[in-house]
């Protein structure tokens, strides 16, 4: 029986380098695509079943063409990340250059090389930034408040515009945020300030949030290879318990043998002092709800998330926790 071949785009991100290891375990053989220069430290480059090619663009070459022409599956995972504090003159343009052009340029060339099916890893942020009395789901309209979410679902639709009257299916999957060893931003920041044993003004936080560790994600996203009903689908993928931020934090500092030393402060203070200090929007994430509705998923594939919320945050803390060892270390 032939082995599925699959390749990755973005292979040496946060989220890429774990997920082609959860491909190479599932019984899949991997291309890994990363930049010329780039690397990827943590996989076991050396397997029979990973090859890593480093390719200068994603944009139509030849030997993009080559790496397609075998593989049966793209998962594309390549893309502008949103950026707290943005530099360019034009961000939509330079989202778009990015997240809707070259998966344009690759979602055509995976047409014409055959392959069978195209998954492409895109935001909630394609719904919006908040909810309020309903959770967000999958097959809502578009609610975007950035450039960022913008360009994800003009690729989102680009994709399907391409796919449609051909053989390739595409599945889409939005996530939240997504934690697990390796993550940056807030999440990092958070368990940072845990481990000095800093105070954290939030405990007159009350919200709810959907979150997904990498591991979760990444089965999904392996099921979403071959799955029969994931083809031609959006999908909103989370763990399977929310959490208010207050309570997230509680759970952190549980992990990591630290009190949480939570104070209260009244939620317009933390906003104003997020806005004058350049941080509005990381502020707001962490005062406000985001809640995806997860029936879809289960409805139309069965799947459920497999790590628990608990033991998605106590491997993270474990990999922080070895971080912060070492760096001492040396």
């Amino acid at each position: 029986m032939n082995r599925t071949h699959v390749v990755v785009t973005g292979a040496n991100g946060f989220i890429g380098q774990h997920l082609c290891r959860k491909l190479v375990e599932s019984g899949r053989d991997v291309t890994a695509c990363i930049r010329e220069q780039a690397n990827i430290p943590d996989l076991d480059c050396n397997s029979a079943a990973l090859q890593v090619c480093r390719i200068p663009s994603l944009g139509r070459s030849t030997a993009l063409s080559r790496i397609l022409r075998n593989a049966d599956a793209v998962i594309h995972l390549a893309g502008r990340a949103h950026v707290m504090r943005e530099t360019a003159k034009d961000p939509l343009r330079a989202f778009r250059d990015v997240n809707v052009r070259v998966t344009e340029n690759l979602a055509s060339l995976a047409i014409e090389s055959g392959v069978k099916r195209f998954i492409y890893l895109s935001s909630v942020k394609v719904n919006g930034e908040v909810t309020n009395d309903n959770a967000f789901c999958a097959d809502d309209p578009p609610g975007y408040c950035d450039p960022y979410g913008q360009s994800k679902w003009e690729a989102e639709e680009r994709l399907i515009e391409l796919a449609a009257g051909t053989m390739m299916e595409w599945v889409i999957v939005r996530p939240p945020l997504v934690y697990g060893p390796d993550v940056r931003g807030n999440f990092l920041a958070i368990m940072k300030y845990l481990f000095r044993r800093a105070l954290l003004p939030l405990g007159s936080i009350h919200n709810n949030r959907s979150l997904v560790s990498v591991y979760n994600l990444n089965d999904f996203l392996c099921l979403s290879v071959d799955h029969p009903t994931t083809a031609n689908n959006r999908f909103l993928i989370s763990d399977s318990e929310d959490i208010s931020t207050p309570d997230l934090i509680r759970r952190i500092a549980l992990a990591m043998d630290r009190s949480p030393r939570l104070i209260r402060c009244p939620e317009v203070i933390l906003l104003i002092a997020g806005a004058m200090l350049g941080q509005k929007e990381a502020v707001q994430r962490l005062c406000s709800s985001l809640v995806l509705d997860k029936q879809k998923v289960h409805r139309v594939t069965g799947w459920r998330a497999p790590i628990t919320l608990d033991l998605g945050l106590n491997r993270t803390v474990e990999w922080f926790l070895n971080q912060q060892r070492t760096m001492k270390d040396d």
